[in-house]
């Protein structure tokens, strides 16, 4: 295919086509410190062998961590079949299944993961996932804006901050705002902080169970007050918490998303991983409309995409809003063999050893000088906060040094206001021993 790049005579034209008076303009919205104003910094052009040759030395300065890293990214074990099968051609090749007929494979696993996504959560349907986590939150709030016919939004302030930095990006693109509910002191949501929050206004409230800091949130009292008002719930979860807590449908949630990594896809540097969004039959009947297909009808207006059987299919007559996409769907059948291979009693003993751990670590902690957690009295599935007498981000340093990750520095979040906080996660891989040099670390 031969690459025909447009003269500036076709840009001039495509720009005043559209009314702008210079490419720059298209990127208003972008913070003036992010955009690039010199040529990129990188090296002159070099041969294959030499490209080679210059990343197996790159790979070899990466170092192998113990990992007690967590918020929303967990060093599960992955089991080796699971790489094995989706690099099978018909999978890791396959382009979106645009036609079921020649698509049964893939569509078929698209169903089990759908099945599974709804029986972990509680709810009556699934779509067939999101680009991530983040993603999927945001499409739950412009979801529930729609079915309520309300436009404000609000959200946890113990919301993962990436998640609520996503929401916020959707919501700016219509006009509005995100609100936010302070926690008290204890990490925890009181109802009648949500109550006060939410008025005949709110077209829905997010809520995170576990919380950023790994607390767990007495979501059906949420619920109560929440549906009081008119409004939706949204509910973001860990998954592997859903085998040893009760799931969000029966907490009263409307809508659940949840970060599906743990699931088949160990932690990267990035992208895509898989958002999980499930939501009941009830909520939907509220749609304005109905549900054709995989399309939600409101007002005419095929704007909003919920996926209940197959993805892409109404690609070709209406306009899709979500980023569902082909390599995301990769991402859902690493989850979905995953999930089938460990099945429920093996999710329950991955969460329950989490939840082991995690205890026994704070009990270790309860012991040590110089360590405390941030929310002593609140209850908590894997993961939770501590502060330490030394700065994280030196806790972190030393930690390096031993070979241990030892958690993620709160410090990268100010909006929490949490400088000398750390958080840190536990996962089935750990042992007593890893643990026991994790406190070495953060004791100093």
């Amino acid at each position: 295919m031969s690459f025909l790049p447009h003269s500036d005579a076709d840009r001039r034209a495509m720009l005043d086509r559209i009314g702008v008076s210079s490419v720059m303009e298209l990127f208003a919205d972008i913070p003036d410190d992010l955009i690039l104003d010199e040529p990129l910094d990188i090296p002159e052009a070099i041969s294959e062998w030499e490209a080679m040759r210059l990343l197996e030395e790159l790979a070899g300065r990466n170092q192998s961590l113990i990992t007690f890293a967590g918020a929303g990214q967990y060093d599960h074990y992955v089991p080796a079949a699971v790489d094995h099968l989706v690099r099978r051609s018909e999978f890791y090749t396959a382009y979106t299944p645009y036609q079921p007929e020649v698509a049964q494979g893939t569509l078929q696993a698209i169903y089990e993961f759908q099945t599974m996504v709804a029986e972990l959560t509680g709810m009556e349907v699934a779509n067939a996932s999101m680009y991530d986590g983040p993603s999927a939150a945001a499409e739950a709030a412009i979801m529930a804006r729609a079915v309520i016919r309300r436009d404000k939004v609000v959200a946890a302030g113990s919301l993962h901050p990436h998640y609520r930095k996503v929401t916020q990006t959707y919501l700016a693109g219509r006009g509005e705002d995100l609100a936010r509910v302070g926690a008290a002191a204890d990490g925890l949501l009181s109802p009648e902080a949500v109550a006060a929050a939410i008025d005949g206004d709110t077209a829905c409230f997010i809520l995170q169970s576990p919380n950023f800091f790994g607390l767990i949130e007495d979501v059906e009292a949420i619920a109560e007050v929440v549906h009081a008002a008119g409004a939706a719930l949204v509910v973001v979860t860990d998954p592997i918490s859903l085998a040893v807590l009760k799931s969000p449908g029966e907490c009263g949630a409307d809508i659940v998303v949840a970060e599906g990594q743990p699931f088949g896809n160990a932690p990267s540097f990035g992208g895509p991983v898989v958002g999980l969004f499930a939501a009941t039959k009830k909520y939907l009947r509220k749609m304005p409309g109905r549900i054709v297909g995989a399309t939600v009808d409101m007002e005419g207006r095929r704007g909003y995409v919920l996926t209940l059987q197959t993805r892409e299919q109404q690609i070709r007559r209406e306009k899709a809003t979500s980023n569902i996409c082909t390599n995301q769907g990769l991402n859902a059948l690493a989850a979905t063999i995953h999930m089938a291979m460990i099945g429920r009693q093996g999710l329950r003993d991955v969460a329950d050893t989490s939840l082991q751990n995690a205890h026994y670590a704070r009990r270790r902690i309860d012991e040590t000088d110089g360590v405390e957690l941030m929310f002593p009295d609140s209850p908590f599935f894997r993961e939770f906060a501590v502060r330490t007498k030394d700065d994280s981000r030196t806790v972190l340093a030393r930690g390096f040094g031993r070979g241990i990750l030892a958690g993620v520095s709160l410090s990268r979040f100010p909006e929490l206001d949490c400088p000398d906080g750390l958080l840190i996660a536990f996962t089935e891989k750990r042992s007593r021993a890893e643990i026991d040099q994790l406190i070495d670390v953060l004791a100093g």
